[in-house]
């Protein structure tokens, strides 16, 4: 006999007054991708009145999954399951997320291997999973374009880390979170839907 607050799991046999009764399944998570452009925030309201992500979706309860600051663009997920969201953002689930970052200068060997090995921010020690050039251009330009990766999603570490070493970020592009990376096609301000995120469900 079941007691206020017991709960079932799925795989238990439910009965009312001896007849079974079948539970409606928990349907899929959705999930969007959004390209979003330099100068959106990520919140639902803006008192000043600036552009936001959210105006942007079609209607529906969406969780931003992570954030972006105004000026960073690229991928950003969206879900309307809390549990899902929490898990993807969550540090303890080492979810990667990859980003473009164009830096002023290029960065030499020390400074390379210090992001590597970790660098002191005001909220604790950071380092990238991966730092590579991803630039073909020979050394001694303006900018530079490297490759990071990070499995944590702390406020502004990709930029604060940068600045750790003496470097300053000009742009940055989040590509790719988790298996997710940002569609070639999905211009900015445009948003998919993934049809069956099954993969996602399953980190």
């Amino acid at each position: 006999m079941a007691r206020l607050g017991d709960r079932a799991a799925p795989a238990d046999a439910i009965a009312v007054d001896g007849r079974p009764v079948e539970l409606a399944s928990k349907s899929t998570a959705r999930v969007l991708i959004y390209n979003k452009p330099e100068g959106e925030l990520v919140t639902r309201h803006d008192p000043a009145g600036r552009p936001t992500v959210f105006s942007r979706l079609p209607p529906g309860r969406w969780i931003a999954v992570g954030r972006l600051d105004a000026n960073s663009a690229g991928l950003l997920l969206f879900t309307d399951d809390g549990e899902l969201a929490n898990r993807l953002m969550h540090p303890r689930y080492g979810v990667e997320r990859e980003y473009a970052v164009r830096v002023e200068g290029a960065l030499g060997r020390a400074e390379l291997e210090r992001l590597r090995r970790g660098v002191q921010l005001e909220d604790g020690r950071a380092a990238f999973e991966r730092i590579e050039a991803a630039d073909p251009r020979p050394a001694g330009g303006a900018n530079r374009w490297y490759r990071v990766m990070l499995k944590e999603g702390r406020k502004r570490e990709v930029r604060r880390m940068f600045e750790a070493v003496g470097a300053r970020v000009s742009r940055l592009l989040r590509v790719r979170y988790g298996p997710v990376e940002l569609p070639r096609d999905l211009r900015p301000r445009q948003w998919r839907e993934i049809p069956n995120p099954v993969k996602l469900q399953k980190l």
